[in-house]
């Protein structure tokens, strides 16, 4: 529904506006039915009557009174025609009003649901629509809504409890086998006790990139007005900035997203090889483009970059990275209602990645 409750008929217009004109239009056929018929009868009626008059003429009168009552009838039946029509059409705008205020009192009771549901949010789903009425098609709908809420909040209340006991559980371990293998009797130089360490830090960033990836997924529980450039001058110190925008959104989100954009753009580069990061704000979104040099990449696998735990050429589960890094990207873009898109340059162009993030911003300042 429009946030305007008015439109006309198709996509944009309203159930009311519908329901309205609607109603106006079958009474406006109805009543052309009606009318018609009516005519048709009363026409047929002064043709007897005029029959009638004209048989009591003597045969002198006779000529005169067909034409005086062809005339009289003409007049009546134009007469007749034109106020029942004008009469027609204000009943039937007469019909919309009351198809107006008939509809916007059955569809009250939806108006408020509407209303209801939007107050809530993924921190408050305690609340409920809490329909009163009788006990109709509405209030069924209402109750089940409410149902789905209850499943909602008992699903997000077993989801935060379930990161926070994770992130416990799992940092704890790791910080202690990485204690141990630190200070424990085995020479710096042993290769057992590097690659322990290296798996040990590779379960970390990858708990981390998990944790991170599950708190852009569930949406934003604070928001703040951030400069989008400053942000990436912050974790990139040579981007080109044309225009800076302004978005409500978390900081520290925005943050680790550039970070991992221009961290993947390091680690799956060639040696000697270039990355470039662009800032451009507009009007209604700023636009982060990461471009680098690197491994040619066929445009088919390119989306399957974003899926989680996936890896580019020449990369294995034991390397620098978890395989989160562009999962992460898009999901704190989603979060803050934008988007992340990437695309394979050829290997004329140096092989590698444009990844572009577009974000909505609220204030775009020109530098």
């Amino acid at each position: 529904m429009s946030p305007s409750g008015t439109g006309c008929l198709g996509a944009g217009s309203t159930i009311r506006t519908r329901i309205a004109l609607v109603y106006g239009g079958v009474f406006l056929v109805l009543g052309a039915l009606l009318l018609l018929v009516v005519n048709l009868l009363v026409r047929a009626g002064t043709d007897g009557e005029k029959e009638a008059i004209v048989a009591r003429a003597d045969e002198v009168a006779v000529v005169e009174a067909y034409r005086i009552g062809d005339d009289v009838g003409r007049a009546a039946n134009e007469q007749m025609l034109m106020w029942s029509g004008l009469a027609l059409l204000v009943i039937a705008c007469g019909a919309v009003v009351v198809g107006w205020w008939t509809a916007g009192r059955v569809l009250r009771p939806v108006h408020e649901m509407t209303a209801r549901a939007r107050r809530l949010s993924e921190r408050d789903l305690g609340g409920r629509l809490a329909v009163r009425g009788p006990d109709d098609e509405l209030k069924e709908l209402g109750d089940t809504i409410d149902a789905l809420l209850g499943r909602l909040e008992a699903a997000f209340d077993s989801q935060r409890r379930f990161i926070a006991n994770a992130s416990h559980e799992l940092r704890t371990p790791l910080a202690t086998q990485r204690a141990a293998l630190q200070v424990g009797g085995l020479d710096e130089d042993c290769e057992v006790r590097r690659i322990l360490l290296d798996t040990n830090r590779h379960s970390e960033r990858l708990l981390d990139g998990l944790l991170l990836l599950a708190r852009g997924e569930r949406g934003l529980a604070e928001r703040e007005d951030v400069p989008f450039a400053e942000v990436v001058a912050e974790e990139y110190k040579d981007v080109a900035v044309a225009g800076d925008g302004v978005v409500r959104g978390s900081r520290v989100l925005l943050r680790q997203l550039v970070r991992n954009l221009v961290a993947n753009a390091v680690a799956y580069n060639v040696p000697g090889g270039a990355v470039d990061v662009r800032v451009a704000g507009g009007v209604l979104a700023v636009v982060l483009t990461v471009v680098n040099t690197g491994p040619v990449v066929p445009p088919d696998e390119v989306e399957s970059l974003f899926e989680p735990f996936r890896r580019g050429a020449g990369r294995d589960r034991t390397g620098p990275g978890a395989g989160l890094g562009l999962s992460i990207v898009r999901s704190i873009a989603t979060a803050h209602g934008g988007t992340a898109t990437a695309v394979a340059r050829g290997a004329g162009e140096g092989g590698g990645l444009v990844v572009t993030v577009t974000l909505p911003t609220t204030v775009t300042r020109r530098p």
